[in-house]
């Protein structure tokens, strides 16, 4: 079967659960290889192995990880030359996009952006995107080069099927223009026991029905109750409420979780574009005709404050 390049994102060894969801969907179009760029092989070996990266090409050099997401790109682009790959998988994060649009410029090669779903059809590879702010869905496929494709977290559930993880050491002569931005210094943020945005499997968000930062404990005690992450609308971020990096939406972050709970949000189009894909929606607003009502699967209209306390306390008694 043909090669498949994916490209792990790891902190220090720990895999993402995304990159575990790129090796699931590579074993389905052909032969996984993981690419990994940094310290810590060591520790992911056996995670990246139990969900089918038969190969790991690893790149080791402090240059690749000393300057700004260039020499990913640079690495990539020389195994895309030198292994000729049938397609290059990486997740639809900020730095992963970007790594993406590098490297098809590097390569003369096509690239498709938050994928939902990829399938091989006639030997084509074909992805499913959530378009216009999500009022479209449409299927792409590349014309040129290798196909590049971003997919969004959770949009493949990660399954294990154990193969060998073979290690291969890699290099790259880095370019002058990737050490145009170098790296300084790095400052680990404090995290709490919440699952990260992008990657949980259920979200609770807060829209600008909550009122202010204080009352967004009981948009965090639903959470915590469903092992959910946080999120939160352009609305309650502008607003001072809730930080930036846990906005959803065109201009936040993109979740695709398997549950998405939306209390007082109405349902704007900006936002839709960050959460609609998701496999499950539910809605609380108190408005009826609310344009949140029109995506989803579940709709409670009423008091927030009355529905969320009451569902909290529900599923904790049920635990």
């Amino acid at each position: 079967m043909s090669e498949i390049l994916v490209l792990v994102e790891h902190t220090d060894g720990d895999v993402k659960k995304v990159t575990l969801e790129l090796l699931t969907k590579a074993r389905e179009l052909g032969t996984p290889s993981a690419v990994f760029v940094g310290a810590g092989f060591e520790k992911a070996k056996d995670k990246l192995g139990e969900y089918g990266a038969a190969k790991v090409y690893v790149g080791e050099s402090a240059e690749l990880t000393g300057y700004v997401v260039a020499p990913k790109a640079e690495l990539l682009a020389k195994l895309v030359a030198d292994a000729s790959p049938a397609a290059v998988l990486v997740a639809a994060t900020a730095e992963g996009k970007e790594i993406a649009g590098r490297l098809a410029i590097k390569t003369g090669s096509g690239i498709l952006t938050d994928a939902v779903d990829l399938k091989l059809e006639g030997g084509t590879f074909v992805a499913e995107q959530s378009i216009f702010g999500g009022s479209s869905i449409v299927h792409s496929a590349v014309t040129a080069g290798t196909p590049i494709v971003a997919m969004r977290p959770n949009a493949t559930p990660p399954a294990p099927e154990t193969a060998a993880a073979e290690r291969v050491d890699v290099s790259v002569e880095l370019s002058e223009s990737a050490k145009l931005a170098k790296v300084v210094e790095k400052v680990a943020v404090a995290k709490g026991d919440r699952p990260e945005l992008t990657e949980a499997a259920i979200v609770v968000s807060g829209g600008r029905g909550v009122g202010s930062a204080e009352k967004f404990s009981v948009i965090e005690a639903l959470a915590d109750q469903l092992g959910a992450a946080v999120g939160a609308s352009r609305a309650a971020v502008d607003s001072g409420w809730y930080p930036h990096q846990s906005q959803v939406g065109q201009t936040g972050k993109t979740v695709s979780p398997q549950l998405y709970v939306a209390c007082g949000i109405s349902g704007a189009i900006q936002h839709r574009a960050g959460m609609q894909t998701s496999k499950t929606i539910v809605a609380i607003n108190k408005d009826p005709e609310a344009p949140i009502f029109e995506l989803v699967d579940y709709g409670v209209v009423g008091d927030l404050f009355n529905v969320v306390p009451q569902a909290t306390e529900e599923i904790a008694k049920r635990k």
